[in-house]
């Protein structure tokens, strides 16, 4: 019996994993199950109950995944419908824009739709204004042109502070010109070359005696204005569409705080 303890020490001397950089190994894992021995002594009269917030109920709801992780798989109509539109008007956007770069489709048009462009621009129409109302000598002139020149100024204010409170970029990664920085038109949505053309054009052909013919070019003259921008790649359909009725309501605005020429002539003579 002693030979055997003795042999049996030994072996265990001699045995690799009884070295302490090798205890790891004859440990079991932390997450292993317990032997069943161990759960059947547990499951004796000794053992103590489940604490009583631990039933099938409570362990499926902490199971369940927080609301805001969870994906909607059944969006609203609104949004289906929104997001529809919003995708046709960046791709008609995108195929409109013929000039967008020098390597477009129609880049050698390019430089005559800006021109066309720059007609509808606010500086040249305010300094337009303000030269005709110092050159005008009648009374009925000089009223039109400041309800003209305010009009302009509550276009340049308008657009700049929905466009600022909107933030949208245009279809193409186009950098605005130092005319648009002048004006504060820099964001896409909505179009102030737009709304600038259709105010204009409603305001003379409502305070202004023309021809049909040239009725008719003023109007085809604010459709090509706001044409123009979506071909460069400045501004999407919808910002122009929604220029053309932020123009109009403009007009409608003017026309309702429409000075009179009293007013006008004590503005020109503080001024």
């Amino acid at each position: 019996m002693p030979a055997s303890q003795s042999r049996a020490r030994a072996r265990d001397r001699n045995n690799v994993l009884n070295r302490a950089e090798f205890l790891s190994l004859n440990q079991p894992p932390k997450g292993a199950p317990e032997p069943r021995s161990l759960g059947r002594k547990a499951s004796g009269p000794s053992a103590q109950p489940p604490p009583p917030g631990d039933g099938p109920r409570e362990r499926r709801q902490s199971q369940q995944l927080p609301e805001e992780d969870c994906m909607q798989l059944n969006p609203s109509f609104k949004g289906i419908a929104f997001n529809s539109l919003l995708a046709i008007d960046i791709c008609m956007s995108k195929r409109l824009g013929v000039c967008a770069s020098r390597a477009a489709s129609w880049a050698s048009a390019r430089s005559m739709v800006k021109l066309i462009g720059i007609t509808g621009h606010g500086i040249p129409w305010i300094g337009g204004t303000i030269l005709c109302l110092v050159k005008s000598s009648t009374l009925a002139g000089q009223e039109v042109l400041m309800n003209l020149l305010l009009a302009l100024l509550l276009d340049i204010m308008t657009v700049a502070g929905v466009q600022k409170l909107i933030k949208r970029r245009g279809p193409f990664e186009t950098s605005p010109s130092l005319l648009d920085y002048l004006t504060m038109d820099v964001y896409a949505f909505p179009a102030g070359h737009a709304s600038r053309a259709a105010m204009v054009s409603k305001f003379f052909l409502s305070h202004l005696v023309l021809a049909v013919p040239l009725r008719i070019l003023l109007v085809l003259w604010a459709l090509c204005v706001g044409l123009s921008r979506v071909m460069i790649g400045r501004h999407h359909i919808t910002d122009v569409i929604s220029g053309f009725i932020i123009g109009y309501f403009q007009f409608r605005l003017v026309e309702l705080v429409w000075m009179s020429s009293n007013t006008c002539q004590m503005l020109i003579s503080a001024w």
